[in-house]
This record gives C-alpha cells, structure tokens and sequence, in this order.
C-alpha cells in the first residue's frame, strides 16, 4: 500500500482551510484517511501552518511521501531538514 501525506480540504467555499494528512494514495483527496498530523490555513494574512513533527518524522520514517505541497510546507517547519539529518545519522550507525 503506497502512503502520502497531503492535504484535505475543509472549510467553505472561498474560504479554504486544509488539513495534513496520512492517506492511501489510491484514496480520494478528501476521502478516508489513516491519520490527521496536522493543519494549514492559507486564507489569515499569515497563513497558519501547525503540524506535529513527531508524527511526520515517524510517517516519513516508514515509507510515507509527501505531495509537493506539503513537501513546501515541511520544509518553511524544518521537518525535512531534520528527517534528513536523522537519514544520515542512521546510515552511520
């Protein structure tokens, strides 16, 4: 089973807000999903990004890919940077 992390649309029309979320990539964009890491909300003048690291790492650590978006996302919180250290420091070992 192929596994993504991407976004889910919530909200109104013209009044997105998305929230991050581990899904089978054969599912539909808003259909059933396994887990919610997170949140992003484009429409505030900053727009709101709130996602749990830990859980991202871990998805990330067993096989999960992130879509482009919230590959961008990821990397503005640092997440891909840290999952890349943490790649290297395993391969150490």
């Amino acid at each position: 089973m192929a596994v993504k992390i991407r976004l889910k649309r919530m909200g109104s029309k013209r009044n997105p807000f998305y929230r991050v979320v581990v899904a089978d990539s054969r599912s539909p964009r808003d259909g059933r999903i396994i887990e919610q890491i997170g949140t992003y909300n484009p429409v505030t003048e900053t727009p709101e990004v709130s996602i749990d690291e830990e859980k991202a790492l871990d998805w990330m650590t067993k096989g999960a890919k992130p879509s482009d978006t919230v590959r961008n996302l990821f990397s503005d919180q640092g997440i891909i940077l840290s999952f890349t250290s943490q790649k290297i420091t395993n391969k150490d070992l």
